[in-house]
């Protein structure tokens, strides 16, 4: 009884920790600027502070805010795809494989996938003026398969490894080509570890900051966390707190859907491949 409770009043901690800042966020998009100037306490605005819907209507009116959704939405999409595609051949190549410096290999894409991203912009900065892809898709697209990848790469391979060698043989006896053995059998196999990648190379991808505030200047491909940074209302001194509330609630949802839609699919990609080598 007495470990029930505990456990009871442990996980409404970290519900009340993890929550408790969404929760606010919530709060504060619903009530209007002068509330929240003026101080307005608790969750729930007052009947002279609730702004309602009229936050949403005005950041959704707003040009920047719907062109920074393009830009979120295809940048990640395609940064995603592309990703994901590399990785599954790569990782495949890497498990079926020997070849010397494998180790050395996926050591090497784990260390790219953990290196500070702020280091980086520098250097970037200056070559994609050079080259001129600063300030478009292809400059964030670029950087983020670069840190995606390498840890795609390392989750897929674990993947391939934990299938049995003698499917994919089955498939060839059978009459199948290597391509088509990889495509028709190992790939669905690792179907769990395919969808982690995609959903981890989307979650950087949507909510990257640093690269798309460092490279990019103007909205033809600002994402939407850097464009959040540009609301300054009419006043620059007296940030719209309740429009940027507003905001971040709107480009929180889509990550939001796809965890609730897809939570098995993750659970279940982040913890097979972890059963051995």
């Amino acid at each position: 009884m007495k470990q029930k409770i505990g456990l009871t009043v442990g996980i409404l901690l970290i519900l009340t920790w993890c929550l408790l800042p969404v929760a606010w966020i919530i709060s504060l998009s619903f009530k209007s600027q002068e509330a929240i100037t003026n101080g307005s306490p608790g969750f729930f605005p007052s009947s002279g502070g609730a702004a309602g819907f009229a936050n949403y209507s005005d950041v959704l009116a707003d040009e920047q805010f719907r062109r920074a959704i393009i830009n979120s939405i295809g940048i990640s999409l395609i940064a995603t795809t592309l990703s994901v595609l590399i990785a599954t051949l790569a990782a495949y190549a890497i498990a079926r494989l020997e070849f010397k410096g494998k180790k050395f290999v996926l050591t090497t894409a784990l260390v790219i996938a953990m290196f500070p991203v702020v280091s980086l912009v520098g250097p970037l900065f200056d070559l994609w003026r050079t080259i001129g892809i600063y300030d478009t898709w292809p400059g964030l697209i670029i950087p983020y398969m670069s840190f995606t990848l390498p840890l795609a790469i390392w989750t897929l391979s674990a993947f391939f490894r934990e299938i049995p060698w003698e499917m994919e043989q089955a498939a060839q006896v059978d009459g199948a080509t290597s391509w088509q053995a990889f495509r028709k059998v190992i790939v669905p196999l690792a179907a769990p570890g395919v969808f982690t990648a995609a959903i981890l190379t989307f979650f950087f991808a949507w909510n990257d900051f640093v690269f798309g505030i460092s490279l990019t200047s103007t909205e033809a491909a600002r994402p939407i966390p850097a464009a959040l940074s540009f609301f300054v209302g009419a006043d620059p001194f007296n940030r719209p707190a309740s429009l940027l509330a507003a905001a971040a609630v709107v480009a929180t949802i889509p990550i939001v859907i796809i965890v609730l839609l897809f939570q098995r699919k993750i659970v279940a990609g982040l913890t097979s491949g972890a059963v051995k080598g």
